[in-house]
């Protein structure tokens, strides 16, 4: 078990709680935007042609889910910044730790079906399975994203269960001062939480693994293939392998160090005004927004929609 302190809303101060909105607010501004790029240019291609491709539809979901985690994370961390009688009511508190992780776990399952189906179309395995899921995996891929959500909702709301326990002391005496103030305390079972978050996250993270071996391994494959053939420059399938094992790796080292920074804000080992709370506070910002901006550089569809954007922004400037 653990108990987190929560100091009365006064002895925030108000520049602090300027400095932490200011920053984490920038951060979801800078995800809401490249997000909503995204989910904008697929959301058009759907609308024009009645269908989008696999990948879009992947990415339209994965941006989704993210505008809606990093809207939801502003609107966490300035109840919690500013208005704890509220914020630690018990109702509240559990909807906003179930929520969060939800979307969490959204954001997660959906990054791996990327990479997934990226993995999926860019290698090349000659086994009948392989060769049956690279048939079927469009046709699969809109059931499997509903199920993600369905699995997801499920691990979220075993959140609600034997992890949080709120109490408020309303006499807490002020020194030199006949008055008293609310303290709020926040216990935590950590041994339910590690486990309810491990079982939330171990599936799409295996994925996550797998992908980016076996397209390291279909590489390999290709490059002993070629090496007769070798010119010095890359051939187009190579260069694909090379694109989605840098996507998967930049996703795993982001997540990885997201992961860390959100079991601890979620086990309230620190306090809850702490430095380290803060920087976790920060990093779990800075995830979807940064991995969002590298999907953009690294998708060339992505890409160029955003140099046309640019261009049109630059002429309408200059106008």
């Amino acid at each position: 078990m653990t108990e987190a302190y929560s100091p009365s809303e006064e002895e925030l101060s108000s520049f602090l709680i300027i400095l932490l909105l200011t920053i984490i607010g920038t951060e979801c501004i800078i995800g809401i935007l490249a997000n909503g790029f995204i989910a904008a240019i697929n959301a058009a291609e759907w609308v024009q042609n009645k269908v989008v491709s696999t990948s879009g539809r992947i990415l339209f979901f994965l941006s989704v889910s993210r505008i809606a985690l990093q809207i939801f994370m502003m609107l966490e961390i300035t109840l919690s910044s500013t208005s704890l009688s509220f914020y630690y009511e018990d109702a509240v508190y559990d909807a906003f730790k179930i929520s969060f992780m939800f979307l969490n776990f959204c954001s997660l399952w959906f990054a791996a079906w990327l990479s997934f189906f990226y993995f999926v179309k860019i290698a090349n395995f000659s086994y009948p399975l392989f060769l049956q899921l690279k048939w079927r995996i469009s046709a699969l891929m809109p059931r499997l994203l509903w199920l993600s959500m369905f699995i997801s909702l499920s691990h979220s709301l075993l959140f609600c269960k034997d992890i949080y326990t709120v109490y408020c002391n309303n006499s807490f005496p002020i020194p030199s001062s006949n008055s008293t103030k609310k303290k709020y305390f926040s216990e935590t079972n950590v041994v339910n939480l590690a486990y309810f978050y491990n079982l939330g996250i171990l599936v799409p993270l295996i994925m996550f693994i797998l992908a980016a071996t076996l397209l390291i391994l279909s590489l390999k494959r290709h490059t002993l293939h070629m090496g007769s053939n070798a010119t010095g420059s890359r051939d187009p399938s190579m260069e694909a392998h090379m694109g989605a094992i840098r996507a998967t790796s930049y996703f795993l080292i982001l997540y990885i160090v997201n992961a860390v920074a959100l079991f601890l804000y979620m086990s309230n080992i620190f306090d809850v005004y702490s430095s380290w709370t803060i920087l976790c506070k920060i990093i779990i910002a800075a995830y979807p927004a940064g991995h969002s901006v590298l999907l953009i550089q690294d998708n060339p569809g992505l890409r160029r929609a955003w140099k046309r954007l640019q261009l049109q922004v630059h002429r309408y400037v200059t106008e």
